[in-house]
């Protein structure tokens, strides 16, 4: 691969592997700021039908989040079906205009089916021909094999075993992007370009209470520099129910930070009319006291601040199995 730029090479990628522990105290966000709410949201389904008038309203609310996108548009798919792609004009246009708004362009994989190596390549070095350079947050597609530490590989000892009994009866799929010699590993190429991951998803609004480790870079997962969690909200009605008012007060009163993981497309817009709730309860969360970044720039502020953290052993089996009660629950891969 031509013109590689390794993350350890960029000065504000700090991955010295040095044993800190997560700074628990109460943060102090920036400009006075009482808590920090952000959103990442994965294109599945997505269209400028469905999604446009969410992020519409988000803007005049005065919100910036992360719209993640696919540069690359599968030679099987129906964009109509599996949402749209960067190879539509029109929609990377307005992929380009949320970007010169101030929302963060995140990665989904870079198409909707499975991608070899080589086409992994192509879709990232085109994403940054779209969008220019800048580490990436990266999100694995749940029907791509080239998922990165995704599925079983989430997890460790009995937790995995658990975890393959459960998966069984929801795919067969097997994830390799981490596995070398597979023709879908591109771990080196993760670690050159993405700086930051998205792991596991928990039940809280406050995301840095479920994993105050956050970002952390975990030995046991050398090809991704630092991970993040997220809070549940994959489609409008988990995700209402999740910043209803009592949360959102929650999660001020915690000083805590929010990350949402969703779909914009799973039902936040019907016929370019927003649903009733989630327009109700954004409205209300802007007028709160909060600071509302996209993704990297809340977690290039927490590494900064915290600094860089190894994830212990302990740790990892907390987060493991916390994560493991949340699918219980929810379901879900």
């Amino acid at each position: 691969m031509s013109d590689i730029a390794l993350l350890r090479d960029d000065p504000t990628i700090d991955v010295r592997m040095k044993r800190t522990g997560p700074r628990r105290e109460r943060i102090v966000w920036p400009e006075g700021k009482d808590f920090a709410f952000t959103v990442y949201d994965d294109t599945d389904e997505a269209t400028l039908a469905n999604v446009r008038p969410v992020y519409d309203f988000l803007a005049e609310q005065g919100f910036r989040t992360t719209k993640s996108v696919w540069p690359l548009r599968d030679p099987g798919d129906d964009p109509a079906r599996v949402g749209m792609d960067c190879e539509d004009p029109e929609y990377l246009k307005w992929a380009l205009g949320l970007q010169a708004e101030g929302f963060e362009i995140g990665l989904h994989a870079v198409a909707s089916g499975g991608c070899g190596r080589e086409r992994t390549i192509a879709g990232i070095e085109r994403f940054r021909s779209l969008f220019g350079w800048n580490p990436i947050t990266y999100t694995s597609h749940f029907t791509s094999p080239e998922g990165i530490y995704f599925g079983p590989a989430r997890l460790s000892g009995i937790r995995r075993g658990l975890y393959e009994l459960y998966a069984r009866r929801h795919h067969e799929l097997r994830f390799r992007g981490h596995v070398e010699g597979s023709e879908f590993f591109w771990g080196d190429i993760c670690r050159s370009y993405v700086k930051y991951v998205r792991n596991f998803v928990f039940a809280d609004i406050d995301t840095l209470r479920s994993c105050p480790e956050m970002p952390y870079h975990d030995p046991a997962k050398p090809y991704v520099n630092y991970w993040f969690a997220s809070s549940e909200g994959r489609d409008v009605d988990s995700f209402v129910a999740n910043i209803s008012e009592a949360n959102q007060d929650r999660l001020a009163a915690q000083g805590g930070a929010c990350i949402m993981y969703t779909h914009f497309a799973y039902g936040f817009c019907r016929g370019n009319k927003l649903d009733r709730r989630f327009e109700q309860l954004i409205r209300r969360l802007s007028r709160m006291n909060g600071w509302f970044v996209p993704v990297r720039t809340l977690l290039d502020f927490l590494l900064e601040t915290k600094g860089h953290h190894e994830l212990s052993r302990g740790e990892r089996q907390r987060l493991e199995w916390r994560w493991l009660w949340h699918k219980a629950r929810v379901g879900g891969t």
